[in-house]
């Protein structure tokens, strides 16, 4: 990605010695640590922030952490457990310590690193784990209660007494727990996932990253190059080296244009992959618009990749280790090559007085990038015996003072570092002011991703860490991700690893040659720990220190996975990137083995934190999932229509009129009116399945228990479907439309699930039948017209020449139509209401039209559009079954339907229902159920109990599952399945509804409430 904006960074000059005096030259006053020149900030694009109510102001190109430490801010955190004052310790995705909440209101995020967050003009930041400020906070007193809140605390503590826990202590523990508060609003913002293929992954952008997608590049293969970063360039950046004969800037902006200019390689940055899954998928993370105060219109703030590659090269370098002293984790105490970035990259001076501890090559480095930035080094404590010559020279020329030793404790506190003690290597102990110190203990390979399929990585001494292991398939790890730490080694592993991995996947033109650099010597004697008095911390985030580890030893939690979770080492928001090395070798001293007998924990993505929203993408509130519109939706919508999900599809629920004060009211008016004139649902939500033919008949004998190949052409009939397990499946009708031409519906809910067993019937069970499938439930839209005025509306809407009488459309009839106007329709006399009905079928395309066609064709009629509201209370007044008593437990004989089941044929289900417990007399059957008190309201739900007996398990005969308000009969009714319940009809029973706290009397009777001769639905 371009970065122009930016000024590359010059050498810092060499302050005067006045000036070495007063410390690191500020800019300005704002700004008191900032360097005068250098740096990839923009001077010319300042940026206004605030920190915990505090204004400040940094430049473009700046992290919160960077303009903090810019500012002469320290204290940022308190710790999670102890509260201890914390500051900023890397420049990375790797920091444990200085997390912050971001925003505010519905925006809200807390944990947020205040190393990866972008600076932002108007960037709100606070705080948090405090109160009730960050300086004095009052949890801080639980450093004093230390000796209580040890590894497994909480298995040992809070025993007693019993009563207390769920009353006082777990109350305090779920307030004191948790960093940060949410936002416990609607997050307004939007993500995003996206897929996408490429030849090869190359993940991170250092020198060995960049060298790799290079080489795979000029091949001809498709790359993705995706960086954490908001630029390329990893640990060059920071750095000061040569490559190529020119500044290590120069030759990253040279190497960047040319992968820029590649059409076949797509450079991704503010993105981190964080999983690593089968078939060569790569999960990533873009962070889109997390360097604006709000995303611009129509644009996500974060989004989701899929990334399927054939090859993928891991160049994710390494991460600087720190060394367990008492006072480690005090503010100013920080990882030597985050020191480094910040003065170089950031132009930024951590402190006045800089004091330096590491135990290899590369911390002098840190002490070099110091001094030529005009910085002040108090001393550099080096513990090796004999320091590299190089640097004894160095550090004679610069007047740089060396001491061979140990830091063993830190003078400070929540004003951070104020000096150091050092233990020599002679035993004598001393003071050195100062007011940061950076620390390198040594680096560790980035092995992460490479253990994602559970491989185990592989100890080096001679670099004192762990290195990759066996790779998931199609991965190699390259750099210092792979052990490599030499600027040189790294170009030349690079480039051999995107050369290979192109090649791999068929493409060997010309990768060029790698750049060249020096190959610096990186020696290391390993130190973990220095011991002494005080807390010395192993995982900064979770308060995890040296006596934990040693104590989880004594107490027989050896096992690394033991470790990790009695003292929760590694488990917090950064999984232990600076804390798990140090854990483990503490815990191999302590049990007498070595740190690759001891082992590592097992890695799981992600590699770093991921939003819940994120994975979730546009998948979230109304678009928790994918619509489907029914045909007149957009009609109904601008008639004011309040909708249902139900599954994808989105229902009109009802149609309220202005003056009715709530749904019921609605409701009412719907059921009434087409109980006394006619209305028109739309039900083309129901599952359509064409059946075609010659053995179309037998086929639909075999899945229903009721027969259809005696069914006449031109007719309609009810059927019932089961399982295999002689449980009910599902029900709807079938029409004959010609010899070899079957039409049946399903419920909305099971559509899907029928249309995939008729298929499962004909493709396994019965391949020999000649029968034909498909799903036609989009291709059609129909309406249910109901009520004793449908007829007239039918005559209105149809060619006069379509006799639509009693006797020319009979009750269960079903023909095609003309309408007027020419269009063909399918009409079914089919009534779901009670009432006379009929149901019309038009193409989907006319069905917005046809709704309103109809309000035209019934308005001289008082036509009356109603929703599934409606058609609920009027199935439920008829004694119809739906979905509440198709539950998946019910057979044909307990919904009344037995007497369909036929005798003449097999069909699925047959023997399986017969079996003793389907058949037993005491089953749960469907009865009707109205309360006494007629101005009760009856709730789905609650529980029949015999009248005089107390509620409970032995006592309880079924429940309600249907229930509404019969504006026929005013009052609520309800359908029910009870113990012997066809038995019963009259009998008084208790209604018990504990969730409700509701306790009344109802009778059970006939479901069937509404003209039980059927009368009105036969015209």
């Amino acid at each position: 990605m371009s970065m122009s904006g930016y000024t590359e960074s010059q050498p810092f000059s060499r302050t005067s010695a006045k000036e070495e005096d007063a410390g690191p030259r500020a800019v300005g006053s704002a700004q008191s640590h900032r360097l005068r020149t250098g740096g990839l900030i923009d001077r010319k694009a300042p940026l206004r922030f605030t920190f915990d109510g505090q204004a400040m102001t940094g430049y473009a190109g700046d992290t919160l952490a960077s303009a903090l430490i810019a500012n002469g801010v320290k204290l940022v955190a308190r710790s999670f457990k102890y509260h201890r004052p914390r500051g900023i310790m890397t420049a990375g995705s790797e920091e444990p310590s200085a997390l912050v909440e971001m925003r505010s209101a519905a925006r809200r995020e807390p944990n947020t690193r205040a190393t990866t967050q972008e600076l932002y003009l108007g960037l709100v930041a606070s705080s948090q784990n405090r109160w009730p400020s960050l300086r004095r906070d009052f949890m801080a007193i639980n450093s004093l209660l230390s000796p209580i809140f040890v590894a497994g605390f909480y298995y040992k503590t809070f025993m007693w007494p019993a009563k207390f826990w769920e009353t006082l202590y777990e109350p305090l523990i779920r307030r004191a727990a948790g960093l940060g508060k949410s936002a416990g609003q609607p997050d307004p913002d939007h993500y995003d996932k996206v897929w996408a293929h490429c030849d090869v992954l190359v993940v991170g952008s250092g020198a060995a990253g960049l060298s790799a997608a290079l080489a795979a590049g000029r091949t001809g293969a498709r790359v993705i190059l995706v960086e954490e970063d908001t630029r390329l360039g990893g640990r060059l950046l920071s750095d000061r080296d040569e490559i190529d004969g020119m500044l290590a800037g120069e030759w990253l902006r040279e190497t960047s244009a040319e992968l820029e200019a590649m059409g076949n390689v797509r450079i991704m940055t503010r993105t981190a992959l964080f999983g690593v899954y089968d078939g060569g998928t790569y999960a990533a993370l873009e962070r889109v618009n997390d360097h604006v105060p709000v995303p611009g219109p129509h644009q996500v703030r974060q989004r989701l990749w899929r990334i399927v590659a054939k090859r993928s090269v891991v160049a994710a370098g390494a991460l600087e280790r720190p060394i367990v002293f008492p006072g480690n984790d005090r503010p100013g105490v920080m990882m030597a090559s985050a020191v480094r970035t910040y003065v170089n990259r950031f132009a930024a001076m951590p402190g006045r007085q800089i004091a330096l501890f590491t135990n290899n090559d590369d911390g002098w480095r840190t002490a070099v990038a110091i001094q030529d930035a005009g910085g002040s080094v108090a001393a550099v404590v080096d513990p090796r015996g004999q320091i590299p010559a190089a640097y004894q020279a160095m550090a004679k020329a610069s007047g740089l003072r060396m001491l061979s030793g140990v830091v063993s404790d830190i003078n400070g506190g929540v004003d951070g570092v104020r000096g150091i003690v050092v233990i020599g290597n002679d035993g004598r102990s001393q003071r050195i002011s100062a007011d940061c110190l950076a620390v390198s203990g040594g680096w560790n390979p980035n092995v992460g991703l490479s253990c994602f399929h559970r491989g185990r990585p592989v100890w080096r001494e001679d670099i004192a860490a762990f290195v990759p292991g066996d790779c998931p398939a199609g991965m190699t790890m390259a750099g210092a991700a792979k052990g490599e730490f030499s600027l040189g080694e790294c170009l030349r592993d690079g480039h051999a690893a995107g050369a290979a991995a192109a090649a791999d996947c068929g493409f060997h033109k010309n990768a060029g040659t790698p750049a060249q650099a020096g190959d610096e010597t990186y020696a290391i004697s390993p130190l973990w720990q220095v011991k002494g008095k005080g807390k010395a911390f192993v995982d900064f985030q979770h308060d995890v220190t040296a006596s934990d580890v040693t104590l989880a030893q004594r107490e027989g939690y050896e096992s690394v996975e033991h470790l990790k979770r009695y003292t929760t080492l590694g488990m917090a928001t950064d999984q232990g990137k600076t804390s798990n090395i140090n854990g483990l070798a503490i815990m191999a001293a302590a049990s007498g083995r070595s740190i690759p007998e001891t082992g590592t924990t097992i890695y799981r993505p992600p590699y770093a934190p991921v939003a819940i929203g994120a994975f979730a993408g546009h998948n979230r509130d109304e678009n928790f999932h994918a619509w489907r519109l029914a045909p007149s939706h957009h009609w109904a919508a601008a008639r004011g229509a309040v909708f249902v999900d139900v599954g994808l599809w989105k229902r009109a629920q009802w149609y309220p009129q202005p003056g009715e004060k709530d749904w019921l009211q609605s409701v009412s008016r719907e059921v009434m009116a087409v109980r006394n004139g006619v209305g028109f649902c739309d039900v083309s939500t129901l599952g359509k399945v064409d059946v075609r033919g010659a053995d179309a008949g037998v086929f639909l004998d075999r899945v229903y228990i009721n027969a259809f190949s005696s069914l006449a052409i031109g007719k309609a009939r009810y059927g019932l479907m089961l399982r295999e397990d002689g449980i009910v499946m599902d029900d709807g009708t079938t029409s004959r439309l010609a010899e070899d031409h079957y039409f049946l519906t399903t419920t909305t809910a099971k559509a899907g699930a029928v249309m995939q067993h008729l298929e499962f019937c004909r493709q396994v069970l019965w391949p020999e039948l000649d029968v034909q499938l498909s799903s036609a439930t989009d291709q059609w839209a129909q309406f249910s017209i109901a009520g004793p005025k449908t007829r007239d509306l039918l005559q209105a809407l149809c060619d006069p020449a379509e006799d639509l009488s009693n006797e020319g459309f009979p009750f269960m009839g079903a023909r095609e139509v003309k309408l007027r106007g020419g269009v063909t329709a399918r009409l079914f006399r089919i009534s779901f209401s009670g009432e006379m009905a009929f149901e019309i079928s038009v193409p989907a395309r006319y069905g917005n039209a046809m709704a309103g066609n109809l309000m035209i064709a019934g308005k001289p009629f008082g036509v009356t559009p109603y929703g599934t509201e409606a058609l609920s209370v009027m199935r439920i007044e008829k004694g119809h079954v739906a979905g509440p008593e198709l539950n998946g437990t019910t057979t044909a004989d307990d919904l009344g339907l037995g007497k369909m089941m036929s005798r003449k044929k097999d069909f699925i289900g047959r023997i399986m229902a017969g079996r003793e417990a389907l058949t037993a007399p005491d089953r749960q059957v469907v009865v009707g159920i109205k309360p006494i008190d007629v101005q009760r309201r009856l709730r789905s739900g609650a529980h029949v109990i015999p009248k005089e007996e107390l509620p409970g398990p032995d006592t309880d005969e079924g429940y309600v599952t249907s229930v509404c308000f019969s504006p026929t009969h005013n009052q609520w009714l309800g359908l029910g399945l009870v113990k012997r319940g066809r038995e019963r009809y009259g009998e008084v029973v208790r209604i018990h509804d504990p969730l409700r706290n509701e306790d009344y009397e109802a009778e059970i009777c006939s479901p069937v409430f509404y003209d039980p001769e059927g009368v009105r639905q036969r015209g």
